[in-house]
């Protein structure tokens, strides 16, 4: 069912794509679901310097923009690489990844991310780290869709992060979303957006061990499905001190910098904070 739905949004325009999406959006607003709890908590919590309407009408953006994120899963995935790349419409430092040290893609939860390394392994290999969903058939259907050409995937475990340093020393470029609670292994509590967020610190550990350029990627969704744009931005994350903590706290505020810029793109739906927020 899952595999049939994907495959109808791939075909559709984007433009009708997304307009569905948003109307998903729409209904997760209106019914009150446990997407809108956590989606309110999480820009209460973030942004309590708005007023109650501009908390409202950003929390409503939000789940907007999710609903696009879940109906162009399928536009993305069901599509060759190709086609996804015909759908940016701007880039922005692409200059960056021809480099005589490592580099390592820093991709937030933030606009379309899924579209940056399929776009990105057209012109360089490039491995991300992923979670393997629970359910076998599932993650058989995703891994065939995200790992094709030059894209691979490096599992969320000690194997993966062997992966991902072999890739690192063959000069390739490798991608980490490290803006989810991986749990208390592999993570320190540090601040985002003024709340203690139990965050992953393998990024920060490749970069500093590998003396890596660490690029902040993101491809922004531009209104009524006119596509997207993809950037990449040096980031430091790294501290002058060599403080684990305070390299993660560097990267945090990259992250929240970006996130500022058009925080309804963000995925404000997940529980970024379930270590110290009651969900």
């Amino acid at each position: 069912m899952i595999k049939f739905i994907l495959t109808f949004f791939s075909i559709l325009p984007l433009r009708a794509n997304q307009f569905i999406g948003a109307m998903i959006g729409q209904y997760l607003y209106l019914t009150n679901s446990d997407s809108k709890s956590v989606v309110s908590k999480n820009i209460q919590a973030c942004f309590a310097d708005l007023s109650e309407a501009e908390q409202q009408d950003l929390i409503k953006k939000s789940l907007i923009e999710t609903g696009k994120g879940l109906s162009e899963s399928g536009f993305i995935w069901f599509n060759s690489f190709k086609n996804n790349a015909t759908y940016i419409t701007q880039t922005t430092g692409m200059a960056h990844l021809k480099s005589d040290v490592p580099v390592i893609l820093l991709v937030p939860h933030f606009g379309c991310w899924e579209i940056t390394g399929r776009v990105l392994s057209l012109t360089k290999p490039v491995t991300f780290l992923y979670k393997p969903l629970r359910k076998t058939e599932q993650e058989a259907c995703l891994i065939s869709k995200r790992q094709q050409g030059g894209l691979s995937m490096a599992t969320a475990d000690k194997k993966g992060v062997i992966k991902l340093q072999r890739t690192l020393a063959k000069n390739e470029l490798i991608g980490i979303l490290p803006d989810q609670d991986p749990g208390e292994e592999g993570s320190v509590l540090a601040p985002f957006f003024n709340h203690d967020a139990r965050t992953m610190t393998l990024l920060v550990k490749l970069a500093r061990r590998n003396n890596a350029k660490v690029l902040m990627t993101w491809a922004t969704r531009l209104d009524k499905g006119k596509g997207y744009e993809l950037n990449l931005i040096p980031v430091n994350v790294l501290s002058d001190s060599g403080n684990l903590k305070d390299d993660v706290i560097l990267m945090n505020q990259a992250i929240e910098s970006l996130v500022k810029t058009k925080p309804e793109q963000y995925l404000w739906n997940y529980k970024r904070f379930k270590s110290v927020i009651d969900y």
